[in-house]
């Protein structure tokens, strides 16, 4: 491992936040690495807790629905308010941990001269380790056989699975089980959810090489050992768990951590080692434990490892479904926000490098939610608005997709423009690969059929309208939430209607036509693109969200090269746009409209206000506010992203070489990045010019322009390579 592909503290986490982490996307674990007591936080993509909303359903609200649209078109901009069934917010179940696995040695005697410790990840292999004189300890969560594997040397070890953390709630029932085996032993945990008949079980099979094994309730006792290896699952289940079939499952596995290693490697590093940044950084900065790195934020090296931590920890969160707010990880059972999905801004922001970063695991698992709950996206259009084909939520905690979290203030049931915000990854993802995913290509159809239906209200000269529409999670200055032609849902409407003609040519001049009779965007007064087309309605500035700007990002609606003037206003009303609460994703999603816009000074200013601060622990796991306030991976997952569509953009037709690079990075090499014009792209630059290599897929024309925005044509080839220099762009 280079220190660039992981990190290292020379002290033991004293805070879960600080942990290390690994994961598979299903499993994942937070590593503290005491020697005297090492603890491993046990988390699972399906741990959310029962609260109520497992039985929550969307508000059935269509036969009000024409009532609401004539006061909303009659002047009546307070009339949304009253489009509710007046129940109290119900947030999704919370996510939570499972329990830590915890080793306690009998404490020895104290050496002349404290031995040295060190902790560290390897990014490219997925270990956390810790050593400490003659003890080590090494964890890492196999993508080949979806089990936890941690590998002890230590002679004389205390092992237990403890659900004790914190804001666990009181009334768990909770039962252990222990038994030792011709190898070492058998922990089972069983905890069952207070008045519910849902429950989750985690079982560890104890492999001892030498030395002895006894029970000590709860837990077991290894006297004289050479190493330990701990295999560990869990499940969550109604009813109970056959704890046997687990054993057996766990038996069956290689014994061996290397051999283990080794099956997991073909595909964590394989994913992992497709993409890397280079910014020529100081090799002396480069060395550096990664809480020293924070405090240079003005550090290439910790751009660096900030860039290769964020693809990490979005891979190793990715599987079964996409990173949640706090990625797969937390220590605390109150979760902010529930640890939710939150579709409105920040699963889309976390997941936006996975096309461009050659991350296609973490596509496939945002598709393998949105896939799954596609039948209660059908529940919300019908409920909510009697129309047929979909409707995403704002919320979701990975088992429903229904649209049941909302308020007065934050109206998340009239969000029309959820179900093509989530589904604009997958396409970008199929023209990168150049082929069309057949599920994709029939959600996009549901998409358009909910805009067929939805949209039946139109001006006087026969243009349509958008009656109610959400800007999330804003409003006007002179209104309520629910208002009229949001510039989102606009954006939504027509991008979702003219994706779908694309590939449904029987429909497709029909949703063109509708397409067509959608009103343009509007400049307001200030120059600025308004959040809200309609006429009368005021901006409000100062906001965390930016979803007036989707056609800028992540749409290619509204560019320099083909909106200049649209594009103008729309940086406008990037520069009128405050930071409200400060919060990282408002930060990196500004960041990710500027690159866009060519401000490469904007880019620069977003980067730094995180980076100055503090939002990133010593895990280089990220924080929602400054000062490390609330565990979020929206920083760590975003960045990445950032970094790229500031140095590279690509649609299937266009290739942008440095849109927006930040004065702060003079030179560097970024490589194996993907365009949506199926090639593989090696970037590197410096004082003496610049050199792009790219290796097609598909023969293509494509225009290659520059920051100052010139543009030639380029024909590419399929599998010959294209080699661009300064003289030839």
């Amino acid at each position: 491992m280079t220190v660039t592909h992981g990190s290292w503290e020379p002290t033991p986490a004293a805070r879960w936040e600080d942990a290390f982490l690994s994961g598979n996307g299903h499993h994942g674990t937070l590593a503290f690495g005491d020697p005297d007591d090492d603890r491993v936080i046990v988390t699972h993509h399906t741990l959310v807790r029962p609260n109520g909303a497992e039985h929550a359903r969307p508000p059935e609200l269509a036969a009000e629905l024409p009532a609401l649209q004539d006061r909303l078109l009659a002047g009546d901009l307070t009339a949304a308010e009253s489009f509710t069934d007046h129940r109290p917010l119900q947030w999704v179940q919370p996510f939570h941990p499972a329990f830590q696995i915890r080793l306690r040695r009998s404490a020895p005697a104290t050496p002349a001269e404290p031995p040295h410790y060190r902790r560290g990840v390897d990014f490219t292999t997925g270990e956390t380790t810790a050593t400490c004189g003659d003890w080590t300890s090494k964890v890492f969560v196999s993508r080949a056989d979806d089990v936890i594997v941690q590998h002890i040397t230590a002679p004389d070890l205390d092992i237990s699975l403890d659900h004790r953390l914190p804001g666990a709630p009181p009334g768990l029932a909770v039962g252990h089980g222990e038994a030792l085996t011709p190898g070492g032993a058998l922990l089972s945990l069983r905890v069952r959810y207070p008045d519910s008949d849902r429950a989750y079980t985690g079982v560890t099979l104890v492999a001892v090489t030498g030395g002895s094994v006894s029970l000590t309730l709860p837990g077991v006792r290894i006297t004289g050992a050479a190493s330990v290896l701990l295999l560990t699952r869990v499940r969550r289940h109604t009813g109970d768990l056959d704890v046997t079939a687990e054993q057996r499952g766990l038996a069956a596995l290689p014994d061996s951590y290397e051999d283990l290693l080794d099956r997991h490697l073909a595909l964590h590093r394989t994913a992992y080692e497709r993409v890397s940044l280079d910014l020529r950084a100081d090799p002396d900065e480069r060395a550096l434990p990664g809480s020293e790195l924070l405090r240079r934020p003005r550090s290439t090296a910790l751009l660096e490892r900030l860039f290769a931590a964020g693809r990490y920890h979005l891979l190793s969160s990715s599987g079964l479904n996409p990173p949640r707010l706090t990625g797969l990880w937390t220590g605390d059972w109150d979760t902010a926000w529930s640890g939710a999905f939150t579709n409105d801004a920040n699963l889309n922001l976390q997941t936006s490098s996975a096309a461009a970063a050659a991350l296609p695991e973490v596509t496939d698992a945002l598709a393998s939610l949105i896939h799954r709950q596609l039948d209660d996206w059908r529940e919300n259009a019908r409920a909510v608005f009697g129309a047929r084909g979909v409707v995403a939520p704002a919320h979701t905690d990975g088992e429903s997709g229904l649209a049941y979290h909302f308020e007065r203030e934050y109206p998340l049931h009239l969000w029309t423009a959820g179900a093509d915000w989530l589904l604009k990854p997958l396409v970008d993802h199929d023209e990168t690969r150049g082929v069309h995913d057949p599920r994709t290509t029939a959600a996009l159809a549901e998409v358009a059929r909910f805009y067929e239906s939805f949209l039946t209200r139109q001006d006087e000269d026969g243009t349509l309208v958008i009656v109610p529409s959400y800007s999330p999670e804003n409003r006007p200055a002179n209104a309520s939430w629910g208002a009229l032609d949001a510039a989102m849902d606009l954006s939504a409407a027509r991008h979702a209607l003219l994706t779908a003609a694309d590939r449904h040519p029987a429909e497709a001049a029909r949703w063109r036509a509708l397409a067509d009779r959608l009103p343009p965007h509007r400049v307001n007064a200030d120059g600025a693109l308004a959040e809200w087309a309609r006429p009368g309605l005021e901006d409000t500035y100062d906001h965390r969200h930016l979803s007036h700007l989707y056609g800028v990002w992540p749409l290619d609606e509204i560019t320099p090269y083909d909106t200049p003037e649209l594009a103008a206003a729309a940086h406008r009303a990037l520069a009128l746009r405050g930071a409200e609460n400060d919060s990282a994703h408002g930060h990196l999603h500004h960041a990710l409209i500027a690159a866009r816009l060519r401000d490469g000074r904007h880019v620069a200013h977003a980067l730094d206000q995180v980076l100055d601060g503090d939002f990133f622990h010593a895990s280089l796991m990220s924080a929602h506010y400054p000062h490390r306030d609330v565990y979020n991976a929206d920083a760590a997952h975003t960045l990445p992203a950032v970094l790229i569509e500031a140095l590279v953009h690509s649609t299937p037709d266009r290739l942008v070489l440095f849109p927006a690079r930040p004065a702060a990075l003079p030179a560097g090499e970024l490589r194996g990045l993907r365009t949506r014009f199926g090639a593989v792209l090696d970037l590197s630059w410096g004082p003496g010019g610049a050199t792009a290599v790219l290796r097609p897929t598909r023969s293509h024309r494509i225009d290659v322009r520059t920051s100052a925005g010139d543009a030639q044509p380029l024909d590419l080839i399929a599998g010959e390579e294209h080699v661009l220099t300064p003289g030839t762009w």
